[in-house]
């Protein structure tokens, strides 16, 4: 439990970036993604990387008015189907990568959409560096997976009729990220690793 200034109870917190194995659905990578941009806050501050988070495309059509500090959103949709979740540069390099929680022993092809697969290609193709970004939750591990590795898997999918990727072919192919203090995710040391190594 956290307390205000005031004296008055805060929302109690929850530990669960790699803690919750029974973590609800509706808040399947909350923790994750709130992890992801401390670490990348820690990036920016220590002067080593410039990544954000996109905003999503969101159309505002209706809004309710009860009174003027009270407006809340009623209908949206999203302009145009988003790209990926994370964006920016390091090391001189475009960045660009997909961060995914999963509760099962497979990742779903079905969190992730075809034009996303193909928007990481072509920042790819671009000299970008492009990846994505796994975290199992079950095992409380994350894994970095190369866009030419997830084309692949996906790929050999389409002819298997598969559905998901099996959590051995991350182990298989992907780059282990342990958690650590301050990055909370030095997925930037898995980075250099692939994309820097000499």
């Amino acid at each position: 439990m956290i307390n205000y200034p005031t004296g008055k109870p805060g929302k109690k917190t929850e530990n669960t970036f790699l803690k919750n194995p029974n973590l609800a659905k509706s808040r399947l990578g909350t923790s994750f993604e709130q992890a992801l941009n401390e670490s990348n806050q820690y990036y920016l501050q220590h002067n080593i990387a410039i990544i954000h988070k996109k905003p999503t495309p969101v159309q505002v059509v209706k809004v309710d008015f009860p009174s003027r500090n009270k407006a809340r959103i009623v209908e949206a949709y999203y302009k145009i189907p988003s790209t990926t979740d994370y964006n920016g540069i390091y090391r001189g390099k475009y960045i660009d990568f997909e961060a995914k929680s999963c509760n099962a022993g497979s990742f779903p092809f079905a969190h992730l959409f075809k034009h996303q697969i193909e928007h990481l290609h072509n920042v790819t193709n671009h000299g970008g560096i492009a990846f994505l970004l796994i975290e199992f939750i079950n095992k409380q591990e994350v894994y970095l997976l190369t866009v030419d590795k997830l084309i692949s898997c996906y790929e050999a999918s389409l002819n298997e009729g598969r559905k998901s990727i099996p959590y051995a072919y991350f182990k298989e192919h992907g780059i282990l990220i342990k958690p650590s203090y301050a990055p909370r995710i030095p997925y930037l040391t898995a980075v250099d690793q692939v994309f820097f190594a000499k």
